[in-house]
Order: structure tokens, then C-alpha cells, then sequence
């Protein structure tokens, strides 16, 4: 019985592992942060995000994702078109690196080892850990005061086509909303610090970043067998 139990454990192992098809590539492109200072366009980017994807293809129409990504979030209200943000003339700089896990979804049928040109929609969301700074005013200017590391919840869409038969092109447009009110300083009640310093903008509201760009992805792992013996 032993040996049919491994014989069988064995041959699923075998199926799972052919059956597994993987894509891995660089992500580049542009960013943009929307809060209580700058512009509050959602799409609107204004410095380079650059990073990698990996994606684990379990089904023709979703696969597990995940990536690394970095940039530096900048923000200026003399680009608003708000003139109280004008008036203020508040500006900032934060350094932003991100690991996001989560679920892409395709649209229509998407099949590596269909050797067909392939192009189709998707969606992906999941759970994002972002490590940037907090900050604060000192002499009417934001500075850096702390590491801030928050959660953020990525919403992204997309359009995904093969080039050949290992390559994938991708652009997307992806919003991040962050649990946190204090990358660009407007709510220093964050910072555990014995001194006080002053908030501004809407405290009601937590903060959000846009990555805007393209993946070159190359595909690998074997294709399903699905042979009679």
C-alpha cells in the first residue's frame, strides 16, 4: 500500500510541477502622490517608479503576483490649482519602497502555453507593505522626521499581450490607498514624539499614490501534460 500511496504522491507531484508556469521582468514608470499637498489630480506622474514582478500562473484566468517597488513620491502646491495650497507654498520629498502580494485577475482566458497571440484586461488587488518616512513642519518648510511603515491596499487595472512565446508586455495604472494621513507631514499626530508639531489639510483623509507604467515579463516553467498512457 506504501508504495502506491508514493507512487501516487509522486505522480501529482510531477503533474503540479509541470503544470506550474511562471513570469518574471522588470516594472517601469511614473509616479504621483495625492494628499494634502500638490496637486490632487489622481493621474498625474511626476517622478519614476522602478522595480520587479514576479507572477505564478495557477489558472488561465488568475495567478499570484508579487512585486518590489521603488520611488520618491514628490509633491509642490505652487502646481495646484487650489490657491490655498498656492498661498501656502508647501513642497516635500519622501522616499518610497513597496512589497505587494495579491491576486491578478484576467478578464478573458490567458494561457502561456497557448502559443496564439494572446491579449486580454486584468485587475489585481491585494495587500501592500510601504516603507517611507514621516514628516513634519519645522520653520514653515516639511521635513523628514521618522520611518513610517503603513499598509496600503493596491487597485490596479491593466492590459497584458504576448510579444512571442517567453515574452509578455504589460501597461497599468494602479491607485494605492495608504493607512496612513502622514507622507507628506499634514498629520504629525502619527510620530510617537514627545514634541508637538502642527497639522494642516483634511485630517478625515488618509493618503494615496499612483503607479502608472509597463512590465516586460519573460514566461518559464513547463507546459501541462495531459497525455493518455
Amino acid at each position: 500500500m506504501r508504495y502506491l500511496i508514493t507512487l501516487i504522491s509522486m505522480t501529482l507531484l510531477g503533474y503540479i510541477s509541470q503544470a506550474q508556469t511562471y513570469e518574471v521582468g522588470p516594472f517601469l514608470g511614473g509616479a504621483n502622490f495625492v494628499g494634502d499637498v500638490g496637486k490632487t489630480n489622481y493621474i498625474s506622474p511626476n517622478t519614476l517608479v522602478g522595480g520587479a514582478i514576479f507572477k505564478w500562473n495557477r489558472s488561465a484566468r488568475h495567478a499570484f503576483r508579487f512585486s518590489i517597488l521603488h520611488t520618491k513620491l514628490k509633491a509642490n502646491d505652487a502646481d495646484s490649482d487650489e490657491q490655498r495650497r498656492q498661498q501656502r507654498g508647501l513642497s516635500f520629498t519622501n522616499g518610497l519602497t513597496e512589497a505587494s502580494l495579491g491576486l491578478e485577475y484576467t478578464f478573458w482566458e490567458w494561457n502561456l502555453h497557448n502559443y496564439k497571440p494572446q491579449l486580454t484586461p486584468y485587475l489585481y488587488t491585494g495587500l501592500t507593505a510601504a516603507f517611507t518616512n514621516h514628516m513634519h513642519i519645522k520653520n514653515n518648510k516639511l521635513t523628514t522626521h521618522s520611518n513610517n511603515t503603513t499598509i496600503a491596499i493596491p487597485m490596479v487595472i491593466g492590459i497584458k499581450g504576448t510579444i512571442n512565446t517567453k515574452w509578455v508586455l504589460a501597461l497599468e495604472i494602479g491607485a494605492r490607498y495608504t493607512f496612513t494621513d502622514n507622507i507628506d507631514g499634514s498629520n504629525p499626530k502619527e510620530i510617537n514624539a514627545k514634541e508637538t508639531f502642527p497639522s494642516f489639510g483634511n485630517p478625515n483623509t488618509n493618503d494615496w499614490y499612483i503607479f502608472t507604467g509597463i512590465s516586460l515579463t519573460y514566461t518559464f516553467g513547463r507546459k501541462p501534460c495531459y497525455c493518455i498512457f
